[in-house]
């Protein structure tokens, strides 16, 4: 396991510096950011490494992330999804929720992500 923690970005096609420049977050001029593009990827790089100290969310992952025709099923895991996937995480390893952001462009989905682990970090606490 890698033994430093590091900052995880979760973004399906920009990169930090691009969040950067509309956020105006400080943050996200550091070089130590590892990119995850898709909800696998996402997983998978928690479950390899150390829990992030922090995670910046998108929330649209895909362009085909929208819903399938005839239901309230969308067809690619969004941001949402990983931040419902990390809380269940860290229940499960009695782990703290690292620190967030949501750089997300998308109004409501960025609201429904800082939402929802706003309020499971109040509950943890």
């Amino acid at each position: 396991m890698e033994t430093t923690k590091r900052l995880l970005f979760l973004d399906d096609v920009r990169y930090p510096i691009e969040a950067y420049h509309y956020t105006k977050q400080d943050i996200f001029l550091r070089k130590d950011w590892h990119i995850v593009r898709n909800y696998n990827q996402f997983i998978n790089r928690i479950l390899e490494k150390v829990l992030p100290e922090m995670i910046s969310f998108d929330h649209d992952l895909a362009d085909v992330h929208y819903l399938k025709p005839d239901t309230e099923d969308f067809v690619e895991k969004t941001g949402y999804d990983c931040a419902k996937w990390l809380i269940e995480y860290c229940m499960d390893n009695h782990l703290s929720l690292p620190k967030f952001y949501c750089h997300s462009m998308n109004p409501v989905g960025k609201k429904n992500i800082e939402v929802l682990l706003k309020n499971f970090k109040t509950i943890k606490n």
